[in-house]
C-alpha cells in the first residue's frame, strides 16, 4: 500500500518573483485548498507518529503524512488553522538551535530571514494537536561532518527540542535530505522512531519483510514535495499515482 508523506516548508505569502527558493513557500490559501481536497478525497492527514502504524503494516487506511520542515512561525499562524479545520495532524521538524531565531542557514543564499517558533509557540503547536520532530541542531549537511560531529547534531538536538516544546520528540528529518548509511544507524541509536528524506516517492507499508528490514525502511522514508506552484490536479497526481515514485527512481 502506497503512503504519501507530503513535504512542506513555509506556509506564507509568496516571496517576490526571482527570490531564491521561492517555490518552497505555499500560500495559506493554497495550503487550505490542499487540505480540503485531501479531506474530500477521503484521506486522513497524519503526523509521523500517527502514520507509523500504517508504515509498519499494522493498520490500513487511506492516509497521507503531513510534514513541515524547519519550524517556521508561519506554520503556526497559517498551517495550524487549516489542519485543525479538517481534523488533520502534522509533524513540524524543528532545528534545535534556531528555536526563537531565524533561518540562518539560508541567509547567505539571499533568502529573507523568517522567524522560527520559540518555545512558547512550539507548545501552542503541540497544544493544537500537532507533533514536533527534530531537524538537527544547526541545519547542517551531515555528510560534510565528521562522524562525531554528525552524531552530536543528531543526538543532542532531541533533548533541546523536547525541553522547548514539552513533548516527546520521536521523529527525525535529515537536514537538506542529505545523509550517508552510517547516519541511519546514528538516528536509530539516538532513540528516534522514523526519519524522513527529500528523496521523491511515496512510502509503502511493510509486508512480509525480514526482521531487520522494517528498521531501515522507517529511517529512509521518501516524501512528496509540495511547491508554491503545485496545483490541485498536480497534487492528486503526486499522491494517487506512481508519478513521484518514478521521479524518485530516476533521481
Amino acid at each position: 500500500m502506497a503512503i504519501p508523506i507530503l513535504m512542506y516548508h513555509q506556509v506564507d505569502a509568496p516571496a517576490p518573483r526571482g527570490s531564491p527558493l521561492r517555490g518552497l513557500i505555499v500560500s495559506p490559501a493554497a495550503f487550505r485548498r490542499q487540505m480540503a481536497m485531501l479531506k474530500w478525497l477521503g484521506y486522513r492527514g497524519l503526523s509521523l507518529g500517527a502514520l507509523q502504524p500504517y508504515l509498519r503494516g499494522e493498520k490500513q487506511g487511506k492516509v497521507v503524512g503531513i510534514t513541515l520542515d524547519d519550524g517556521y512561525l508561519n506554520n503556526l499562524r497559517h498551517a495550524l488553522p487549516a489542519l485543525q479545520e479538517f481534523g488533520f495532524t502534522a509533524t513540524c521538524y524543528v532545528v534545535a538551535n534556531a528555536i526563537g531565531g531565524s533561518n540562518a542557514w539560508d541567509h547567505a543564499k539571499g533568502i529573507a530571514p523568517k522567524p522560527m517558533m520559540d518555545a512558547a509557540q512550539l507548545r501552542q503547536w503541540v497544544a493544537g494537536g500537532q507533533e514536533v520532530g527534530a531537524h538537527g541542531c544547526d541545519h547542517v549537511d551531515l555528510r560534510s561532518l565528521s562522524a562525531s560531529q554528525a552524531q552530536q547534531q543528531i543526538g543532542d538536538c532531541r533533548q533541546t527540542i523536547e525541553d522547548a516544546c514539552g513533548a516527546q520528540v520521536r521523529h527525525f528529518c535529515y537536514p537538506y535530505g542529505s545523509y550517508a548509511p552510517e547516519h541511519v544507524g546514528m538516528v536509530a541509536q539516538a532513540g528516534f522512531d522514523t526519519a524522513t528524506t527529500t528523496r521523491r516517492g511515496r512510502g509503502f507499508a511493510i509486508v512480509n519483510t525480514s526482521a531487520d528490514a522494517p528498521a531501515k525502511h522507517l529511517f529512509e522514508l521518501p516524501r512528496v514535495p509540495v511547491w508554491g506552484a503545485t496545483t490541485l490536479p498536480a497534487l492528486w497526481l503526486k499522491i494517487a499515482t506512481t508519478y513521484e515514485d518514478r521521479k524518485g527512481a530516476r533521481g
